[in-house]
């Protein structure tokens, strides 16, 4: 396994998971979160702290990928494949929000369901072509 590669995909894939969620969060349910004070802070958040979670996020799930490189397929392909299967590990934990934070709004943790499996996705694009089998 070659770490150079682990980590320069890890960072790649970071920002490429942290764009997808702005775009997700930010762009197509900003004005939801508006909808919503008494669940959400209004307050603006320091966007560099989530591109650094999402590179913690990241790190692990591309060196299982380096790893298991030989399980999937080649380039996007195998990418999309392990990107769908992590995304879902993580993804259902969203559904305990509606049930465990007053107000939180049950379908917000559906889309959150379906934007972790898109992130994890994406991820797995950027590990599908930056980690070749060796």
């Amino acid at each position: 396994m070659n770490w150079m590669r682990v980590i320069l995909t890890t960072l790649v894939g970071g920002v490429a998971m942290w764009l997808t969620s702005f775009v997700a969060h930010g762009l197509l349910l900003g004005s939801t979160y508006l909808q919503y004070p008494e669940v959400f802070s209004q307050e603006a958040a320091n966007p560099f702290r989530f591109l650094g979670v999402e590179i913690l996020i990241a790190f692990p799930a591309v060196l299982i990928f380096a790893k298991t490189r030989g399980s999937w397929a080649a380039g996007v392909g195998g990418g999309v494949a392990f990107g769908f299967w992590v995304g879902l590990v993580g993804a259902f934990g969203q559904l305990f929000l509606p049930m465990v934070i007053t107000d939180f709004p049950c379908f917000l943790g559906w889309y959150w369901v379906g934007i972790s499996v898109a992130v994890s996705i994406v991820l797995g694009i950027v590990a599908g072509l930056m980690i070749q089998e060796s």
